[in-house]
């Protein structure tokens, strides 16, 4: 295995004036997100879901050496797939297997190799700041040990495991500033084995993973086309940060903050993205950082420190998932491609896409973004100056306490600290993010609060 290593390459900072930002640009759909999201096919995912269930089983514990059957078959064939799309675009993807021995476990009898594979877009201006989509391979049936059973898993998760593959193939073509990582991992139904190694090995490498999108069970299961929720897809995030140490739970309480962790504007962000970019199928921002009582690959990035969320179809049957294929009284279980709405799980592609790229065209978000303490009805705010070579300037949002989503902005211009007059950091929560000269916008940092400086010049006001 190679390591997956990225190279900081130094940036100029650009200045310009206030009046130079663009003010409507980001409110209209971007033209390159619309081309690609047209790109996206459910044929193709149909076909790729189709292929991984006719492995007979994905399950973590399978056989490796079999090239018809089990998860080495379907690991070869992913490896294989990454390599194609690869080929198609002039070598741009580094496709990799990142293998590791996973020692006994209570769903893991005796010490199994597993493999994450995943293929690498990388940035252009920014390589270091990183995306990471995924969706898990592996498949089980009522039992997570059971090796030997049909597992077909073309909902949980073949169909997550498509979005990452289509994604690959049509963003392949393009180029951002930001790297993008399309994964597909296993080990999930065993306790998010192969999202931990990943993420841990990243942790430990210092991987400026700037966001993490698991895809799991988004094939919009046939059984569910009536419901009122038909047009949208679930996202999860969580609020108190998973990483929070007691240091900063104490400061939160003291200020607020339990709606605002990176995990929670990363879900905004996804939302305003496909608000902006899709007519027709949206998203429903759930207040969790998983379903009730249950978990997904994005928690081992989210318990090291990485901001991430998990896309969900937005009503499960559960009658098709960790089942035993058969029949009984007339009815059927089994999670069968019969049961994926294959033009669902595109548009959950085409969610996912509107969001990587906006990300990943971006610049960074901005650093060091405080919030100044002070008996003052004025709220002050500063932050680090980015290094992004495209850099127009920074925005500040703000919505009501009460508000789900960011309902204010304000273009700032190039500066590094700013004065929202008469609007008081008790009535309101304040967000920056950065914005470059096309238009494309930063995820919103949510400060912590700071000192007042001992000597500065007097901050930008509004007017």
């Amino acid at each position: 295995m190679r390591p997956f290593c990225i190279v900081f390459a130094p940036l100029v900072l650009l200045l310009i004036s206030a009046a130079a930002l663009p003010q409507s640009v980001a409110s209209r759909p971007d033209p390159e997100i619309a081309k690609m999201a047209k790109e996206v096919s459910a044929k193709n995912i149909e076909a790729t879901i189709r292929k991984l269930v006719s492995f007979g089983t994905r399950n973590t514990l399978s056989q490796q050496d079999d090239p018809n059957r089990g998860i080495g078959a379907a690991r070869d064939w992913i490896y294989a797939e990454f390599q194609r799309i690869s080929a198609d675009c002039g070598g741009c993807l580094d496709v990799q297997k990142q293998s590791f021995v996973q020692p006994a476990a209570p769903r893991v009898p005796q010490p199994t190799t597993l493999t994450n594979v995943f293929a690498v877009l990388r940035g252009t201006s920014d390589p270091d700041r990183v995306y990471v989509v995924s969706g898990h391979y592996d498949s089980m049936c009522s039992s997570p040990t059971d090796a030997v059973c049909d597992a077909p898993g073309a909902n949980d998760d073949a169909s997550g495991t498509a979005v990452s593959i289509e994604l690959a193939r049509v963003m392949s073509k393009r180029r951002f500033d930001a790297t993008i990582v399309f994964m597909a991992v296993p080990g999930e139904e065993q306790g998010l084995l192969g999202a931990a190694y990943y993420a841990e090995q990243a942790k430990q490498n210092k991987v400026n993973i700037d966001a993490m999108f698991t895809n799991d069970i988004v094939g919009g299961v046939t059984t569910q086309k009536r419901s009122p929720f038909r047009n949208k897809m679930r996202v999860f995030s969580e609020g108190v940060p998973s990483s929070e140490t007691e240091q900063e739970a104490s400061t939160r309480r003291s200020v607020g903050g339990e709606n605002d962790s990176p995990s929670r504007q990363l879900a905004r962000y996804i939302k305003e993205q496909a608000d902006r970019n899709l007519k027709g199928f949206g998203v429903m921002m759930i207040y969790r950082r998983d379903r009730y009582g249950r978990g997904g690959d994005h928690i081992p990035f989210v318990e090291r420190g990485f901001s991430a969320v998990r896309f969900t179809e937005s009503d499960e049957d559960y009658d098709h998932q960790h089942q035993n294929v058969r029949s009984e009284n007339g009815k059927f279980y089994g999670d069968t491609p019969e049961y994926v709405d294959f033009e669902y799980t595109a548009n959950v592609a085409r969610v996912n896409l509107a969001a990587l790229a906006a990300l990943a065209k971006a610049p960074a978000r901005p650093r060091g973004v405080g919030l100044q303490q002070g008996l003052s009805n004025d709220t002050v705010l500063r932050w680090e100056a980015n290094t992004d070579q495209d850099l127009a300037g920074y925005e500040i949002v703000w919505r009501d306490t009460t508000a789900a989503e960011w309902t204010g902005s304000r273009s700032v211009g190039n500066v590094t600290t700013y004065t929202m007059a008469g609007m008081s950091k008790d009535n309101f929560f304040f967000g920056v993010r950065a914005v470059d000269k096309e238009g494309n916008k930063s995820q919103v940092v949510y400060p912590r609060p700071v000192a007042p400086p001992r000597t500065a010049a007097p901050a930008s006001r509004a007017q």
